[in-house]
């Protein structure tokens, strides 16, 4: 494909999104029905649209329009290219400009070069305090590739060889024992022998600090009341923790017993009633509004509304508190988000802690891409 065949691939993929659909999977749809497109295509297209829902007010605003046109036509103004040279109307490229798009366009406000919808950028604002224009432009970028070394396979040095034998080169961080950063051959990872046999996980540094902050050992009994796919069960059973992990939606835990097997720990399922019993620790990493993911799924922070946050926090709610009872005395709740706003985190710890004197706070933090990778926190609660 063409540049400007990407281009017009990635304004039919963004006007999708635009009406509503997710955007994993209009891309998912557009290559499938695009056959014609190569691996190095479908990077590319993806690359493109996903860097533009990044920087979706900022280019709406350089290419004079909230559209699949008027985005890519700010990509290209803000790449500093000639639009003229994509937008040709030859072959599969986008029909020529019309001339209100070409005198169309102009600077981002300083509110639109954060590129968030304007009531997040006011909470987060205020949540983050000066950390919040740093945090925002973090934002705007592509996050890291991050694996977590599966110690019941490998150490993080025999798993840097094994990636580097297939061309993947990584990076330890001095943050978190386990952490490796990809910094070449990202796109050979789930093909690689590495990946296959278990050595590694892909797994972003904050979760992996924060799982590491939990005193686990051989024999420490765990509940994951949240598991979904299972990443912090599997890197808490690396420890030799004896993990059941449990989803209200067990379909999320379908890959579940196959990547067990495949990192060589032990899993159990608690059964459809759910839980059942106290454990040393429970981890509830709760749904949430994802906003410290957000460079991953960016698609998301322009769907999020002030209502669908209100009704993730009284759902927040609802779980850390049927969870809680499965804390034994003296146990630890771990509640745990992808989120930075404080209505999701300390507040909502806070809340927990006035409905249950039974508990005290022993320490939270809050990570953010400025402090490790995604934003998340991690609240540690003893009963």
């Amino acid at each position: 494909m063409t540049p400007a065949a990407r281009a017009a691939a990635a304004i039919q993929i963004l006007d999708a999104i635009l009406r509503g659909e997710p955007a994993e999977a209009q891309l998912t749809r557009w290559a499938r029905a695009s056959r014609f497109a190569g691996s190095g295509d479908r990077a590319a297209v993806r690359d493109l649209v996903y860097d533009t829902l990044r920087r979706r007010r900022s280019r709406a605003a350089l290419g004079g329009g909230d559209n699949g046109r008027g985005l890519i036509l700010g990509a290209l103004r803000e790449a500093g290219a000639d639009p003229s040279t994509i937008f040709t109307g030859e072959g599969h490229a986008p029909a020529p400009l019309t001339p209100a798009e070409a005198a169309g366009g102009r600077a981002p406000t300083p509110a639109e070069t954060a590129d968030l919808p304007d009531w997040i950028a006011q909470a987060l604002s205020a949540d983050l305090g000066p950390d919040f224009p740093a945090v925002a432009e973090a934002l705007r970028d592509r996050a890291p590739v991050w694996l977590r070394t599966n110690l019941a396979r490998a150490t993080p040095e025999s798993a840097r060889a094994a990636l580097a034998a297939e061309g993947i080169e990584a990076e330890p961080d001095p943050r978190c024992a386990t952490a490796l950063r990809v910094t070449a051959g990202e796109r050979r990872l789930q093909s690689s022998a590495a990946y296959r046999e278990g050595l590694v996980e892909l797994q972003d540094l904050s979760p992996q600090m924060a799982c590491a902050a939990l005193e686990v050992g051989p024999g420490t009994t765990v509940l994951d009341y949240c598991a979904g796919g299972g990443g912090k069960s599997l890197a808490l059973a690396a420890h030799g923790a004896r993990v059941t992990a449990w989803d209200a939606a067990p379909a999320r835990m379908r890959d579940l017993p196959a990547r067990a097997a495949r990192a060589g720990v032990r899993i159990t399922a608690a059964g459809t009633g759910g839980p059942r019993g106290q454990f040393d620790l429970v981890v509830t990493d709760v749904p949430c509004s994802g906003s410290g993911t957000w460079r991953r799924t960016p698609d998301a922070k322009w769907r999020l509304s002030p209502e669908d946050l209100a009704q993730v926090t009284r759902t927040q709610a609802e779980i850390v508190a049927r969870a809680a009872a499965h804390v034994r005395p003296g146990g630890t709740l771990a509640y745990m988000t992808c989120s930075l706003l404080a209505r999701e985190n300390e507040e909502q710890v806070a809340g927990f802690l006035a409905r249950h004197p039974g508990f005290r706070l022993q320490e939270a933090v809050t990570w953010t891409p400025l402090t490790a990778s995604d934003g998340f926190f991690l609240a540690k609660l003893l009963r």
